[in-house]
C-alpha cells in the first residue's frame, strides 16, 4: 500500500469517496462545502507572501531592469498568441458540434434571475477601472484582499528598489528568503489537508446540483471537455516540443498539483507549489515570479476555450444566427473582456455576460441555460488554465535564457518523492548567493 502515500493518490480517493458522497447522500454533500472552501482560502492566505518573497528575492538578485522588461514582455506576446488559439479552437468546435441546436429557447421566458449578480459585475467592466485596479489603496491592502497583480506590482518596485541600494540591502534580502523559507513550509503543511478538501468540494458539487445536470446539458460539456483536452495535447504539447520539453513529463512532474486543482476547480489552489515546481525544474527565480502570477491572469486559455463554445450555445439555443463576421467580432470582444475581469471571483461567467452585453445580438438572458452547469465545467477550465501556465514559464524561461537545462532535464525526467520535495522546501534559502535570482 506504498502507492497510499502519494499526495495525488490521496487526493483523487477523496474525489471518488467525495463524488459517492454527493451522490448517495445530496444533503450530507452540501454540509461538506466548508471543507473546499477553508482549504482554498488557506492557500489564498498564502499566495500574496510567497509571491512577494519570490518576485523580490529573484528581481533584487537579477537588479537589471531591462531584462525584467523583456521577460515581461515576451510573456505578454506568447499569452496572446496561445489565448487567441483556445479561441480560435474554441469557435471551430462549437461551429462543428452545434451543442446548442435544438434547444430552441426563448428568452423572454428563461428565469435569468439567478444572472442578477454577473450582469452588475460586468457592468463594472473596463480597461480604465481595470488598469486602475492594479494599485492597490496601501501596500497592506494588496495583501489583505488577496489580489495577485496589487502584489506582483508591489514586489517588482521593492525588488528594484532592494537592487539600487546594492550591499545595505543584503540583510533585507537575506530576511526575505528566511520568510519565503518559513510560508513554503506552511504550504506543505496545509497542502496534506488537501485530499479531505477534495472530497468536499466534489460531494457539494454533486450534491448541490445533482448528476441530472449533467445529462441535460451533457453535449455542452463534453464539447468543452474534449476542446480543452485536444489544445493541451496537440497545441501546448506542441509547444513543448517546439521548446524542447516533454508535456507527458510536464504533466507527471506536476501531477499532485492537477489533482488539487481538479478536487478544488481551484487553480490558485496549487499556485504555490507550481512556483516552487518551476524553480526546481530549472526555471530562474525572478521569470517564475513574473510569468506564474501574470499568467493567472492573462493566460486563460481553459476560460478562453468556454467563453467561445458557451457564448456560440447561447446563440444555437436561442436560434440567434450568427455569421462568420459576427463570429470574429465576437471573438475580438473576448480578446479584450477575458482580460479585463484577470482576479475577480467567477471571472468566466462575468466576462460571458459582458461579452454577450456588448454584441447585442446573443440575449444575455440565454445564459440561463448554463448557470447550473457552469460548476461542472469548472475543474476543465482549471486544469487547462494550469497546465498552459506551468508550459509558458518553462516556455518564456527558456526563450529568455533563464533556463538551467541540465537541472531541468534531471527533474523532469524523474519526479521527485514527497518525502524529498519537503526537505528541499524546508532548506535555509539563505545558504545560496543572495545576489542569484536561482535556488540552487
Amino acid at each position: 500500500m506504498r502507492f497510499l502515500r502519494h499526495l495525488y493518490v490521496q487526493v483523487l480517493l477523496g474525489i471518488l469517496i467525495g463524488g459517492v458522497i454527493g451522490y448517495v447522500w445530496p444533503q450530507l454533500g452540501i454540509k461538506l462545502r466548508p471543507l473546499g472552501d477553508g482549504f482554498v482560502s488557506l492557500i489564498k492566505m498564502l499566495i500574496g507572501p510567497i509571491i512577494f518573497a519570490t518576485v523580490v528575492v529573484g528581481i533584487a538578485g537579477m537588479g537589471d531592469l531591462k531584462k525584467i522588461g523583456k521577460v515581461g514582455a515576451r510573456a505578454l506576446i506568447y499569452f496572446e498568441v496561445v489565448t487567441t488559439l483556445a479561441l480560435v479552437i474554441g469557435l471551430f468546435v462549437a461551429n462543428t458540434f452545434t451543442p446548442g441546436a435544438g434547444f430552441h429557447a426563448d428568452p423572454d421566458t428563461l428565469d435569468a434571475g439567478g444572472l442578477t449578480k454577473f450582469k452588475s459585475a460586468a457592468s463594472q467592466m473596463g480597461w480604465v477601472d481595470f488598469l486602475l485596479h492594479i494599485i492597490p489603496k496601501t501596500f497592506v491592502s494588496a495583501f489583505s484582499e488577496g489580489e495577485i497583480l496589487q502584489v506582483l506590482l508591489l514586489a517588482i518596485l521593492f525588488g528594484l528598489a532592494l537592487a539600487r541600494v546594492g550591499e545595505h540591502g543584503r540583510p533585507v534580502l537575506n530576511f526575505i528568503h528566511e520568510i519565503a523559507r518559513v510560508f513554503f513550509g506552511i504550504v506543505t503543511i496545509v497542502t496534506r489537508l488537501a485530499p479531505i478538501a477534495a472530497g468536499g468540494a466534489i460531494a457539494f458539487t454533486i450534491g448541490e446540483y445533482g448528476i441530472g445536470k449533467l445529462a441535460q446539458l451533457g453535449q455542452l460539456m463534453a464539447c468543452v471537455y474534449l476542446t480543452c483536452f485536444l489544445f493541451v495535447v496537440v497545441v501546448l504539447g506542441t509547444v513543448a516540443r517546439l521548446f524542447g520539453f516533454s508535456l507527458w513529463k510536464i504533466v507527471k512532474y506536476i501531477r499532485e498539483e492537477l489533482m488539487l486543482v481538479l478536487g478544488t476547480s481551484s487553480s490558485e489552489s496549487a499556485l504555490p507549489g507550481l512556483m516552487e515546481k518551476m524553480e526546481r525544474a530549472g526555471c530562474a527565480r525572478s521569470t517564475v515570479g513574473i510569468v506564474v502570477p501574470s499568467g493567472y491572469s492573462f493566460n486563460l486559455d481553459g476560460t478562453c476555450i468556454y467563453l467561445t463554445m458557451a457564448a456560440l450555445f447561447v446563440a444555437q439555443a436561442t436560434d440567434t444566427h450568427l455569421g462568420l463576421g459576427q463570429q470574429l467580432g465576437l471573438m475580438g470582444i473576448l480578446l479584450l473582456t477575458s482580460k479585463g475581469a484577470a482576479g475577480v471571483t467567477g471571472s468566466g461567467f462575468i466576462v460571458l455576460y459582458a461579452t454577450l452585453d456588448a454584441t447585442k445580438t446573443i440575449p444575455p438572458a440565454g445564459m440561463a441555460l448554463i448557470l447550473g452547469v457552469d460548476r461542472f465545467m469548472s475543474e476543465a477550465r482549471a486544469i487547462t488554465n494550469f497546465i498552459g501556465n506551468t508550459v509558458a514559464t518553462l516556455v518564456v524561461a527558456k526563450w529568455n535564457g533563464d533556463f538551467d537545462a541540465t537541472q531541468g532535464a534531471a527533474v523532469l525526467a524523474r519526479p521527485m518523492p514527497r518525502s524529498r520535495e519537503i526537505a528541499l522546501v524546508m532548506e535555509p534559502l539563505a545558504e545560496t548567493n543572495p545576489r542569484t535570482d536561482r535556488i540552487s
